[in-house]
């Protein structure tokens, strides 16, 4: 156990460089990782979810009651201003509808499970990155059917119970079976979290490979576009959410935290549900894979900046 708890911190610690890796390769070789089929995503994604729920405790939900307006402004701005961004984006580089609504699912979905250690890394409030993971994963059930149905419904049916549904399914279900177990067999958890990021990050890639090698000869065409959009986004997400932390008067470790968990996303439950529910738009998948990637590189670069400002503060 201890080796693979080694394995796993390093894998964790590289996830980045592996992303890459893998997207390359399922990109220019897709033959290479077709084993890995799109109809996979929902259960790796389920595995991701549930080892999230061994790691949440009861104490994680503390900074909901004793911090509410914090809590309150973090989630607003997470269902605000990544949807809104994304719409705008879809309008700006004039993204086909399969494009478009991918990455208009990227934008609706709640925050990142990476966004927390990211907030750790740059030295921000994990109390409330972890607050804000939390309130708005139970949320993402109803906001994230409805946000879609605001920006994409003009263009394509989408189906409000059926998403509820698969997010309750592909989230909510694992992530409480994971808070169960960790209640009810504490060692065996503590056990288990000690390779999580092995096991988080093998399915996460195991996503990308899957979404990137179905679709390499279509992403092939409109790669640069898709990447450029899915880029702005993310870094437009950070930059917007540390201005309302700023402009609220929040702290430096509250505006941190705010800026990532804005920025980061949950895009592998974007890729879920486009695979899922936009079956017959394949490129609908993209735009979750490739933020996959790309955010994780940008939040680590992001953390240690925002790590290095604190420093030089202190």
């Amino acid at each position: 156990m201890k080796f693979l708890g080694k394995v796993s911190d390093f894998v964790g610690k590289y996830m980045a460089f592996f992303a890459i890796a893998v997207a390359a390769l399922a990109l220019f070789v897709p033959g290479s990782v077709s084993f890995i089929k799109t109809s996979y995503v929902n259960t790796l994604l389920g595995i991701v979810m549930f080892g999230m729920g061994l790691t949440i405790k009861l104490e994680d939900f503390k900074v909901v009651f004793s911090r509410p307006k914090d809590v309150i402004i973090g989630c607003i701005a997470q269902f605000t201003v990544m949807p809104l961004l994304a719409f705008i984006l879809t309008k700006v580089f004039q993204l086909p509808v399969e494009l478009a609504v991918g990455v208009i699912l990227v934008g609706t979905c709640p925050g990142g499970t990476s966004s927390n250690v990211m907030t750790y890394l740059s030295k921000g409030d994990v109390a409330l990155s972890v607050g804000m993971t939390a309130v708005s994963t139970i949320l993402a059930p109803f906001l994230t059917p409805a946000l879609t149905y605001l920006y994409a419904g003009a263009k394509v049916d989408v189906n409000m119970m059926n998403m509820f549904l698969s997010i309750i399914k592909v989230v909510i279900v694992p992530i409480a079976l994971g808070f169960i177990v960790n209640k009810l067999l504490a060692k065996f958890a503590e056990a288990l979290v000690r390779v999580l990021p092995l096991i988080s990050t093998v399915s996460i890639l195991a996503i990308i490979a899957a979404v990137v090698s179905a679709n390499s000869a279509k992403i092939l065409t409109c790669g640069f576009t898709i990447v450029l959009v899915v880029i702005l986004h993310n870094l437009l997400g950070y930059t917007v959410g540390f201005g309302i932390g700023k402009a609220l008067k929040l702290d430096m470790t509250k505006c941190r935290a705010i800026s990532i968990e804005v920025g980061m996303q949950n895009s592998g439950l974007a890729t879920s549900l486009a695979a899922t529910h936009f079956a017959q738009y394949p490129l609908a998948t993209i735009p979750g894979a490739v933020f996959s990637v790309w955010h994780n590189i940008s939040g680590a670069v992001l953390a240690n900046i925002y790590a290095r400002t604190a420093d030089k503060k202190d």
